[in-house]
């Protein structure tokens, strides 16, 4: 029988020299960069493109106040420090995320807590988070993973019973919508990405948004080394007030953002046909399950997750997540570009699993850390929704414009054929290997 699938010789489905990568650069963006260079200001906490940058993107998503630093990571650590987290203090977040939300609870000393994510579409399970809830929880921090927003009402609904914080982590999430609200204000406070691989990208950049005057002027004063930030021209008395850091941003970076800013929309429309065609057409292949998008959001489509489900196909004889490397690798063998955004829940990685951020334990054997928490066991299988989804899951990456359903078809045609040859694909599985996860306790 003659092979069909590339992973056995056949021809690729996708040509060759369609990929383009992101972000589209036009002129705008490299006369907004020149312009800054020309200027010859290229930093300052007051300069015409930080102000400018805060101003705008306040505006576009209806907050009162928004604050540039110069990372994501930046925006949720000022985030929760405004957030009134302290030394033993417990935030509770999704086991699914990028390790940065779990990094900013650490670097102010508190104490991650993590819940399982809902099966249908990735994010904290609210149904799940009251269990966790201590005298020691301060903050709730939900992830809009992949763009689409948590499920916010009951969250915020669980942090009013409780006294609590909520702090969005919209890293991914610029432009998303939760019921008619934008994704950045849904909360007390919530920290952005400009990071290059971001659909608002700035190379490297953050944003810290929110509606409270006391939190901004929290988050203000942490990213700008502990001290008030005084009018431009005033005389700075550098008289730190609490432990802060120079999280400031560049000019360029934020010039470039700007200018992306201003076409922002039609770039996420692109982005948004492509997702819509894969999820009408994937919907079609017995086994694929697109990513799904409630009533009432607007979903961001950063990343685009794929899952596969071998026993609808009636394969009961090859582990899913054996099934799932092998299609994932026969796709790519077709020309895909295919990834794997994380592939353990953030409590597997090591310093979870040895408890130990800034050495001697610390912050789980801080003084102010509660026995619970000094004794506290990080345990990967604790979270079987977010191993499921690990198990079953990769990403298409190019589903950002300039890519266009052009490319999106070929992608959908190499599917097809590789769901059309779920033999070969089986065959292939037993011949595979692949990288264990850290704490894997299963026979794959």
């Amino acid at each position: 029988m003659c092979s069909q699938l590339a992973i056995n010789g056949a021809k690729p489905t996708v040509p060759k020299g369609l990929h383009r990568p992101w972000p589209p650069i036009v002129q705008d963006d490299i006369d907004a960069v020149v312009t800054v260079l020309k200027r010859g200001i290229l930093w300052g906490p007051m300069e015409e493109e930080v102000t400018g940058l805060q101003r705008e993107f306040a505006e576009y998503i209806g907050a009162k106040h928004a604050l540039v630093v110069n990372s994501g990571t930046a925006a949720l650590h000022a985030s929760v420090a405004a957030a009134g987290v302290e030394a033993g203090d417990e935030v509770i977040l999704p086991a699914y995320t990028f390790w940065a939300t779990a990094q900013a609870v650490l670097a102010h000393h508190g104490i991650p807590v993590f819940v399982d994510i809902e099966p249908d579409y990735m994010n904290i399970d609210p149904s799940k988070i009251e269990e966790k809830i201590t005298d020691r929880t301060v903050a709730l921090l939900p992830v809009h993973v992949h763009g689409l927003c948590a499920d916010m009402d009951p969250i915020v609904r669980i942090a009013e019973k409780h006294g609590l914080k909520v702090v969005e982590d919209a890293a991914q999430a610029a432009g998303a919508k939760y019921r008619g609200r934008n994704a950045g204000v849904l909360g007390d406070i919530a920290g952005f990405s400009l990071n290059g691989s971001k659909n608002l990208p700035a190379g490297e950049g953050g944003i810290v948004t929110t509606n409270d005057d006391e939190l901004f002027d929290s988050a203000r004063k942490m990213a700008m080394f502990g001290e008030k930030l005084v009018p431009k021209g005033a005389i700075r008395l550098y008289d730190a007030e609490i432990m802060g850091f120079n999280y400031r941003n560049n000019e360029m970076a934020d010039a470039l953002c700007r200018s992306i800013l201003r076409r922002y929309d039609n770039l996420q429309a692109l982005r948004r046909a492509n997702c819509e065609y894969l999820n009408t057409q994937l919907a079609k292949i017995e086994g694929v399950r697109p990513p799904e998008q409630p009533d009432g959001y607007v979903h961001s489509w950063h990343l685009y997750k794929v899952r596969v489900y071998p026993e609808k196909l009636g394969i009961a004889d090859v582990h899913v997540k054996r099934f799932r490397w092998a299609v994932q690798k026969a796709l790519q063998a077709e020309g895909c570009d295919l990834f794997e955004w994380h592939n353990m829940p953030v409590p597997a990685q090591k310093i979870f699993l040895k408890r130990d951020a800034y050495g001697k334990g610390a912050p789980w054997t801080c003084g102010h850390t509660s026995a619970q928490a000094a004794t506290m066991v990080y345990d990967p299988f604790d979270y079987p929704v977010c191993i499921d989804m690990f198990d079953r899951s990769f990403c298409i990456k190019p589903v950002y414009p300039p890519n266009d359903l052009k490319l999106m078809e070929y992608y959908i045609e190499a599917f097809t054929k590789v769901f059309d040859n779920i033999d070969e694909v089986l065959e292939f599985s037993k011949r595979i290997e692949f990288p264990a996860v850290p704490g894997e306790k299963r026979d794959i």
